[in-house]
């Protein structure tokens, strides 16, 4: 830093406890914390809502496994829906109006309610459109994190933005437990509202970055060019991208065998209270699951945050992503291997407390730092595709191995451990592959990797 560069502020040297901010980023980098905090705490109002709909149903842990193969057909016409709306419109007008819609929408689901000859179908029709809307609502907004910021600043900025998503999950856990016994109908519409502040935060972070940019002078390392084609073209013609999608299906399908497990032994045991009449006073079997997996996502957001501030700019800086980016599977290997030893309710909730806090704080922001090298194309259209579509492969994956596994050769939760363990073996191999092509990638721009470490 030379004497007539700006010195960073007094916000910017306190946001020095999560990662390194330097002089002018703090604001943007705040408002993007922001709203990853307002939309992750409205989708964590929204899942426990899906989990207590779905899971109430009779069979209800199969219908939720079996769902996924519906949502990833739905996924071969949004995405490609999405990938034609980007081409159109800039990139504020698409995330504010994208954002918008699935808010309305939420209203929607409020009002179908009211209804006797609905209501009884809308676990499984909310569970559909959760599948949509996870998906391409929270990868639209990394995105646009992604097109905000080159390869030497995400690595800086990135695990601050993350420090919102790990936060609002939290806060969103939170208020689910406070608000237990609100029907949860009048949630969803809190939760639009949420919905309605991301959108507004979206425009001013995307004005503010267009007027500090015609400030800035040009990069001396110009952004690769778009090469053309519509989203899944892109994936499958770009290596990178494939290897990014083939991780990202074997992820899920391990990540989800791991629901099914814990969503089979909750769902018997609060049929076993239920039958005995031995639920919690003022429970009915919907009430118990939901104030189960309240507690249990407070526990993995709360575990999260503290990953997420105090960890995870530290193993990236230190580590690098040759460290960040295994230990996730580590933990996973350790979990599906203690789960087919040892089959305890009580030993998979810690382990998947540990798993889902290490994919929602380190895991998250480091895949989301594997676009940085990727075009604006790429990172908006073929990133929609990856996040939404080939998430829910690994989910039809796993939906096929519960219709196989469970209900053909009725094998219990100890086998989808002994799968599991198998299939991190091949998420290991394929992400040692994704990161020798990442390096490629940088050096073809011309990006010295230990020269930009944060």
């Amino acid at each position: 830093m030379t004497g007539t560069d700006p010195k960073p502020s007094a916000v910017e040297r306190a946001l020095g406890l999560v990662t390194e901010v330097r002089a002018g980023e703090g604001g943007t980098a705040l408002l993007m914390t922001l709203n990853l905090f307002l939309l992750l705490g409205a989708y964590y109002v929204i899942k426990p809502i899906r989990e207590s709909l779905i899971l109430a149903m009779e069979s209800g842990a199969q219908y939720k496994s079996y769902m996924s193969a519906v949502i990833a057909v739905g996924l071969l016409f949004a995405v490609p829906a999405y990938s034609a709306y980007a081409k159109r419109v800039p990139r504020n007008r698409l995330v504010v109006s994208v954002t918008l819609f699935f808010a309305s929408n939420l209203v929607l689901f409020y009002l179908a309610s009211l209804s006797d000859t609905i209501r009884p179908w809308l676990g499984l029709l909310f569970f559909f459109w959760v599948g949509i809307f996870n998906m391409m609502v929270v990868a639209q907004l990394w995105a646009f994190a992604n097109d905000l910021y080159d390869e030497e600043q995400g690595k800086r900025i990135f695990p601050l933005i993350g420090v919102g998503a790990s936060v609002g999950s939290l806060a969103g856990s939170i208020y689910g437990i406070a608000t237990r016994g609100t029907s949860v109908y009048v949630m969803m519409l809190a939760a639009a509202g949420m919905l309605a502040v991301v959108a507004a935060l979206s425009q001013v972070v995307h004005r503010r970055e267009i007027d500090r940019a015609s400030r800035r002078p040009t990069p001396s390392t110009p952004p690769p060019k778009d090469g053309g084609g519509g989203a899944f073209e892109l994936v499958f013609k770009t290596r990178y991208l494939l290897l990014i999608a083939i991780f990202t299906s074997l992820f899920t399908l391990v990540n989800t065998n791991g629901e099914f497990m814990v969503g089979s032994l909750v769902g018997g045991w609060a049929s076993e209270l239920d039958a005995a009449g031995q639920l919690p006073d003022g429970m009915d079997k919907s009430a118990f699951i939901k104030s189960w997996f309240d507690v249990f996502f407070f526990w993995v957001n709360g575990v999260g945050v503290v990953l997420q501030l105090f960890v995870v700019s530290r193993v990236v800086k230190y580590g690098g992503l040759w460290v960040a980016f295994f230990i996730l599977p580590v933990v996973a290997l350790l979990d599906a291997s203690m789960v087919a030893i040892i089959l305890a309710l009580a030993i998979l909730r810690v382990g998947k407390i540990a798993e889902n806090s290490l994919d929602y704080s380190l895991n998250n922001t480091v895949r989301n730092m594997l676009w940085l090298p990727t075009t604006k194309e790429m990172k908006y259209r073929a990133k929609q595709a990856i996040d939404s579509f080939f998430v829910r492969i690994g989910d039809v994956g796993s939906a096929a191995f519960v219709f196989v596994m469970a209900d053909q050769l009725d094998l219990g939760v100890r086998a989808f451990a002994i799968a599991n363990a198998v299939m991190i073996v091949g998420w290991i191999v394929v992400a040692v592959a994704i990161l020798k092509k990442r390096q490629e990638l940088l050096a073809e721009q011309g990006i010295d990797e230990a020269a930009h470490a944060p």
